[in-house]
């Protein structure tokens, strides 16, 4: 089953933030991961959403999704968005038909 790493992010510094984003997709090659959204409008329909940029990265398995979070490349950059953004990010399984 494939798995989905969400991402909600608000982020406060553009320039480290910028280097986190350009630091990223080499770290998804070895996982197979792809970025399905990555950025862009967000338009609010219901309830509370405080978070100004969403990303969604789609991996073949759970288990790969994992792999990529605790790499050793991914962890290497983690500070970066840790120090330019307040984020929610979960894990989520499911299909895509």
């Amino acid at each position: 089953m494939k798995a989905f790493v969400i991402a909600a992010e608000t982020v406060s510094d553009e320039s480290m933030f910028a280097e986190y984003r350009k630091a990223v997709p080499p770290t998804l090659e070895a996982f197979g991961g792809r970025f399905v959204v990555r950025g862009g409008a967000l338009q609010r329909l219901e309830g509370d959403w405080p978070h100004a940029r969403l990303v969604v990265i789609e991996f073949p398995s759970r288990e790969a999704a994992d792999g990529w979070y605790r790499s050793a490349a991914y962890q290497k950059i983690i500070g970066l968005r840790l120090g330019s953004a307040i984020t929610n990010l979960i894990i989520a399984e499911g299909q895509v038909d």
